[in-house]
């Protein structure tokens, strides 16, 4: 079985700040065949390299967007990143078939918990309702939507909470890359990670 090569684009404008996505992203450096690429740091200013970004998709079999859901979306660079990158004719269109067959990954993190995000909490909707541009965008591209990745509550978590969903999360992307999670209990599932509950 071939390796899966995993690229996460990662977005986090206020990094120093952050609870999860600094230990998630920290557990997944070092991995190999997975390349982390913060967009924050690569592009301070947005100007961002068209071809050098579609040559890291071309290199890679899985995308994953990871970030803070901001606004229930992602933050700005990453919205930006997709206006640019995802081309007409590379990503999508006549001739856009550069990312058919690969697969795409949300691997986000929330202030509210699970009971926020249905039809009667806070937010009306659940996470994978609010996800649906980011899956219909995998789709249009010819692209595999995975569950997302999801880190809720993330201001109530212990640290050895944090520790626990990071070390998951590492843990995931080694079965992703290696392919040993099941893809029909896979595609079942709403969140990559739903099986999964720390216990202190």
């Amino acid at each position: 079985m071939s390796t899966c090569r995993i690229l996460i684009l990662f977005a986090h404008p206020a990094l120093e700040k952050s609870r999860i996505q600094r230990q998630l992203i920290k557990a997944a450096q070092g991995i190999e065949a997975v390349t982390v690429h913060d967009l924050y740091e690569a592009y301070p200013s947005f100007q961002i390299n068209i071809q050098a970004e579609q040559k890291l998709l071309l290199d890679h079999d899985l995308i994953v967007f990871q970030h803070p859901f901001y606004w229930y979306s992602s933050p700005a660079i990453l919205k930006e990143w997709q206006d640019v990158v995802l081309e007409y004719g590379f990503a999508y269109g006549h001739k856009g078939t550069a990312l058919h067959g690969k697969q795409f990954l949300s691997a986000i993190s929330t202030g509210g918990g699970q009971q926020a995000y249905r039809r009667e909490g806070n937010n009306h909707f659940t996470i994978r309702e609010f996800l649906a541009p980011f899956e219909q965008t995998a789709r249009l591209c010819g692209m595999e939507y995975l569950p997302p990745f999801v880190v809720q509550e993330v201001y109530q978590l212990s640290k050895e909470a944090i520790a626990g969903h990071a070390k998951h999360y590492r843990q995931t992307l080694l079965e992703l890359r290696d392919g040993t999670l099941n893809r029909e209990q896979l595609r079942q599932r709403q969140h990559l990670n739903e099986e999964f509950a720390y216990h202190a």
